[in-house]
């Protein structure tokens, strides 16, 4: 899967498009499929280190998809 991953705090170049294991889905999640994605303006304030974050981490709290898989 793909993400946008901070692994530093500061401008729009600190972002960094990476290719992640997908996860499994555990015991009541679900695994979704993202179609379209918000950038909200917290994440703004996550990458300049305004919202303080545990590096490194990964943007988005917004998204909408389809139900992919089920856990057990």
């Amino acid at each position: 899967m793909k993400a946008v991953r901070v692994h530093q705090t500061g401008g729009p170049e600190v972002l960094a498009l990476e290719d992640l294991p997908t996860p499994e889905p555990g015991p009541g999640e679900v695994l979704v499929k993202l179609l379209a994605i918000g950038v909200n303006y917290i994440d703004t304030y996550k990458r300049r280190g305004l919202y303080p974050m545990p590096l490194p981490f990964t943007l988005g709290e917004e998204g909408a998809g389809v139900v992919e898989k089920v856990g057990d």
